[in-house]
Order: C-alpha cells, then sequence, then structure tokens
C-alpha cells in the first residue's frame, strides 16, 4: 500500500515539474514586441523577409501568436510526425463574418464535415478517378493552344478561361461557352478574397460581430453574398440537369447519385456543395498562377524551352500535341513542371495556416497551444542547401534521384 502510494507521488510529481519545464522553454526567436501591439508595427515586407533566417521563427499580435517554420526539417518533424496536433485550422474572424467558416480550407479539425469532406475528395478526385476527364483537359488544351495562336496578347484571359471550362466540368458538368458570365464571376470572387485576407489590412475580431457599423463587417458580409452566388448557381444548374436526366458525369452528380441508389440527405447535398467550393477555391487560382509562371519561364529562360521542345519533337510527332499516355516518355516536362511548383510558388494547401491543438516542443522551443502556424515556402523553396541556385530555373535538379518539394512529391 505505501510503496504503491509512493510510486503515486513520485509519478505526480514529475509531470508536475516537468509541466513546470515545460512552462519556461523560450518561444523560437523573433524580434521583441511591443507590449500593446506585439510585432504588428514590424510586419512590413522587409521584416517578413526575416523570417527565414531562422528555421523556426515567431511573432505576436494582439490575441494571437504565430508560429513560422522555415526549414523542410521542421516542417517534417512537425507537420508530418505530429499531424494530429496541427490537423486544425485557426479561427479567421473576417471568414467568420463572410460565414465562409466551413469551407474545405477553413473549417475546424473537430467539425463533424471534416471528415465527411475528406472522404469525398478521395473517392471522386483520387488519380484513378480524375482519369475519366482527361478527355476534356485534352479537348480544352486545344482551345487554348488556338486561343494563344489568334490573340497571344490576351493570354491571361484565355488562361482563365481554359482553367475555369477544366474545374466548372469536373466539378459541375458545365460546359463553358465564350465569355461566360460564371468564368467572370470565379474571378471577381477570387479578387475579393485576396482583398478580405491581406493580414492585417482589416482588423476582423470577436467583438466585429457586435458592430454592424464597422466597414470591415460590412466588407466581410458583401463577400460573403457574392460566394454564395458562385456557389449556388452551378450546383442548383447540376441538381436540374440531374432531375431532368440530361447530367453529365461530374463531382456534383457522383455525390447526388450514390452507387447504391439512395437517397442523398440534405446534409449530404450540403457537404457536396461546400465540397464543390473547395474544388474551384483550391484549383482556379492556383492552376492560373502556374501557367502564368511557365509563360513567364519560357520568357526567361529560352534554353530551357529548347530542351523541352526537343524531348517533346522526340516523342511526338510534329503535327501532334502530347496526350496523358505520352507522360513517362516526357521526363524533362515532368521535372519542369516541378521545378515550376518550386521557382514560381505555385501552393495548393501547403501554405495555409495550421492551428496548434496543443502545446508542443521543437529544439528546446515551446509551442504554445492555440499558436497559428505558417509554413515558409518561401524559405523552404529557397534553400540553397536543397537547391543549389534557388534562384534559377533549372528542371534538371528534378531529374535522377527523387527530391521532395514540401507540398508534392517527384516521382
Amino acid at each position: 500500500m505505501v510503496s504503491g502510494i509512493f510510486i503515486l507521488f513520485e509519478a505526480a510529481a514529475t509531470i508536475f515539474f516537468y509541466s513546470r519545464r515545460r512552462g519556461r522553454l523560450p518561444l523560437p526567436p523573433g524580434p521583441p514586441p511591443n507590449f500593446w501591439t506585439g510585432n504588428a508595427h514590424q510586419l512590413s515586407v522587409k521584416e517578413r523577409a526575416l523570417a527565414g533566417v531562422w528555421p523556426i521563427f515567431s511573432f505576436r499580435v494582439p490575441n494571437r501568436q504565430f508560429i513560422v517554420f522555415s526549414s523542410l526539417e521542421a516542417v517534417t518533424k512537425l507537420l508530418d510526425a505530429h499531424a494530429t496536433t496541427y490537423s486544425d485550422r485557426p479561427k479567421v474572424w473576417m471568414i467568420e463574418l463572410a460565414k465562409r467558416h466551413l469551407n474545405p480550407f477553413s473549417i475546424s479539425y473537430h467539425h463533424p464535415y471534416f471528415k465527411a469532406y475528406r472522404t469525398a475528395f478521395q473517392n471522386s478526385l483520387s488519380a484513378r478517378a480524375l482519369r475519366k476527364y482527361q478527355s476534356v483537359q485534352t479537348e480544352e488544351c486545344r482551345v487554348l493552344l488556338d486561343a494563344l495562336h489568334k490573340n497571344p496578347d490576351h493570354f491571361v484571359d484565355h488562361i482563365r478561361r481554359n482553367t475555369g471550362a477544366i474545374i466548372l466540368y469536373v466539378t459541375y458538368g458545365w460546359k463553358v461557352t465564350d465569355n461566360d458570365p460564371l468564368v467572370s464571376m470565379l474571378q471577381a470572387t477570387f479578387d475579393s478574397t485576396a482583398k478580405i485576407n491581406v493580414p492585417g489590412r482589416l482588423v476582423g475580431r470577436r467583438d466585429a460581430i457586435f458592430c454592424p457599423t464597422m466597414s470591415f463587417k460590412r466588407t466581410a458580409i458583401e463577400h460573403g453574398k457574392r460566394m454564395s452566388r458562385v456557389d449556388t448557381l452551378p450546383f442548383n444548374w447540376t441538381k436540374q440537369q440531374i432531375q431532368n436526366g440530361s447530367y453529365t458525369c461530374s463531382f456534383v452528380s457522383e455525390q447526388l447519385l450514390p452507387e447504391d441508389g439512395s437517397t442523398v440527405s440534405a446534409q449530404q447535398e450540403d457537404i457536396t456543395m461546400r465540397c464543390s467550393q473547395g474544388i474551384y477555391i483550391g484549383g482556379f487560382d492556383t492552376t492560373v498562377s502556374f501557367t502564368k509562371s511557365f509563360i513567364l519561364a519560357m520568357v526567361l529562360y529560352p534554353e530551357v524551352q529548347k530542351l523541352a521542345q526537343a524531348e517533346i519533337d522526340a516523342v511526338v510527332s510534329q503535327d501532334q500535341i502530347p496526350t496523358f499516355e505520352d507522360r513517362d516518355k516526357l521526363p524533362y516536362i515532368e521535372a519542369l513542371a516541378l521545378e515550376l511548383i518550386r521557382w514560381g510558388l505555385v501552393s495548393t494547401n501547403a501554405g495555409a495556416p495550421h492551428h496548434a491543438m496543443r502545446e508542443d516542443i521543437y529544439e528546446g522551443y515551446r509551442i504554445p497551444k492555440d499558436a497559428v502556424i505558417i509554413v515558409n515556402l518561401v524559405s523552404i523553396s529557397r534553400d540553397k542547401e536543397i537547391y543549389p541556385d534557388p534562384l534559377v530555373f533549372r528542371p534538371e535538379r528534378f531529374l535522377g534521384p527523387p527530391k521532395a518539394l514540401l507540398w508534392i512529391r517527384a516521382p
């Protein structure tokens, strides 16, 4: 009995002193904060560039602590190995005010929709499932090439139209026409989203909910209404096509027409609509950015363009364009695409902030519970130890042994 009490006391003392030790650990390095405003006054572009000096970096603004991971090692050890600690997203009050907190990139890990989203995406958007859309990708590629040939000065408009056409077809079965208003709505929506997400530009906090006259609240509500129109218009159109029996296979039709013939609940319809938001939010702007970066790289590095063209000419006859069946025969083109993602900083979801659900420790530094975690993609993609001459566009770095990008794995 006495020995049992002694063991219990020893365990309690160990836990107590260990917790005290954890509490005394310092935060990661960073500039000294102001007592009232933290480091808000130092968040200019110049000071943000200093975040790459340390592999892990911290700063504070009112009511929130930020931890920045600037090395691949830190990201791998924490976000990968401790995924259950960092799988959540921080609450952004401007998004809350706009009623966009249930979209797949903002939803809390604890919300029941979280797992439903993952299941829906894994079932309908896996590499194998997406093969059924290769024909529309090839068709739209030809449309893009023709438009670039006839009117190269408006290449950005052509790229947006092409990207919108593929995403809307995959998501809703929507066939884009010339000057399609839905593509314009998508672009306007992204422009609006970019404005409300600029850090520090709009002060969206809890007290904003109780201040209806504040301009930033009106801005958020107007943004939410614009997004809602983009969400519901194509989704309701697909539902109508299903009811008429004239639908085209798409993400939405697959979710609303289960293989077992069961009836979809109102909640499942809501989940499907919000998942469809995530497809165009995650795919439209990144794909447009990727394609524009490609054009820039080919202009700046004509020697790379020549090598890429030579590989295509050696595999594909000159009167044809490459197809998906040619992909394995074009290793330089594959490496070029991976280098574009690194060099052009085309991120999908790796740049989205994370939320520390519990306290953690890394290299003797304390990562407090509820801290916002930011992955510094600029620093990682420019790491000279991983990518020599990181500012140079060099596809050859992805030839040979596999090399991992943080947000994409080289095959």
